[in-house]
């Protein structure tokens, strides 16, 4: 049975490969970009199941409009794909106050409009999927790289809550974490801070950015792959790690805090108060 998909940020990434995949099974899929030029051959390919939209998720406004539209126009949306983003490195005192706002208004306040929008037409189709593309950057946190686990720990937060909110009305919420892929996101629309020799020590990114030192692991194509399988596991699951570094990357750290939150039991139980 064919669905059909609204998705964010199609013109590169995860959202190129999961639309590329999509399409070719016959799907459709409302698909959001900010220049339409990148995926020209792919709208003319399929000229009957690709819907582009033209969208900058900063714009709220826009956002909740072509949530509407997308509804209005294909009746039922089956999966919403929020996956606009991208990555913002440098140390916090490098940052400029206008990535700060710019990366808060398109990897968080985007993700949550967009979610927030599609949940009421979803409630009165009897259900579907939400699926919020973060990180193992959502549970793990690396120096020069603050902001960008700031929205990433935030739209984990707001998806989990949602999930438990949503659940009575057939609606699944899948956050996926996904590692190093050989994608746009490292090696083309990656942002830099105002670089200080005094956090030289925490530029260690600028070698991962640089394709010259080697590719990150994770295959796109096949990441897409698991994401589209998601879909048709019930109950949908909470979170998704893709790639083996990721997910080892995570697991010591989840134990690390653990271990850390099991040394404060005395501490915890002396602010309560005594009846």
């Amino acid at each position: 049975m064919s669905r059909t998909w609204l998705i964010t940020g199609i013109s590169s990434g995860f959202g190129y490969e999961i639309t590329k995949q999509l399409l070719a099974s016959g799907d459709t899929v409302v698909g959001t970009v900010r220049n339409a030029d990148k995926v020209k051959k792919l709208a003319a390919q399929y000229p009957d199941t690709l819907d582009l939209q033209i969208l900058d998720v900063t714009d709220v406004q826009q956002v909740q409009k072509t949530v509407k539209d997308a509804f209005a126009k294909h009746g039922e949306v089956d999966v919403v794909i929020s996956n606009a983003g991208y990555g913002l490195f440098g140390a916090a005192e490098e940052l400029a106050d206008e990535q700060i706002d710019h990366i808060i208004a398109t990897n968080l306040t985007g993700s949550i409009q967009l979610i927030k929008t599609s949940l009421p037409f979803m409630r009165k189709q009897g259900g579907g999927r939400i699926i919020q593309i973060s990180s193992y950057g959502g549970q793990v946190a690396y120096a020069a790289n603050s902001m960008y686990h700031a929205t990433k720990f935030g739209i984990e937060g707001f998806c989990e809550s949602v999930a438990q909110e949503v659940a009575p009305f057939n609606i699944g919420v899948t956050i996926v974490e996904p590692g190093g892929a050989r994608t746009e996101f490292r090696y083309g629309s990656a942002k830099v801070a105002n670089l200080t020799p005094a956090y030289e020590a925490c530029h260690g990114f600028l070698k991962m950015l640089d394709p010259a030192n080697g590719l990150a692991p994770g295959d796109p194509a096949k990441m897409a792959e698991r994401i589209i399988e998601s879909v048709d596991i019930s109950p949908a699951p909470m979170r998704m790690v893709l790639g083996s570094q990721a997910l080892s990357a995570t697991i010591t750290r989840l134990k690390e805090r653990v271990a850390d939150y099991e040394t404060q039991t005395e501490l915890a139980a002396s602010t309560d108060i005594k009846e």
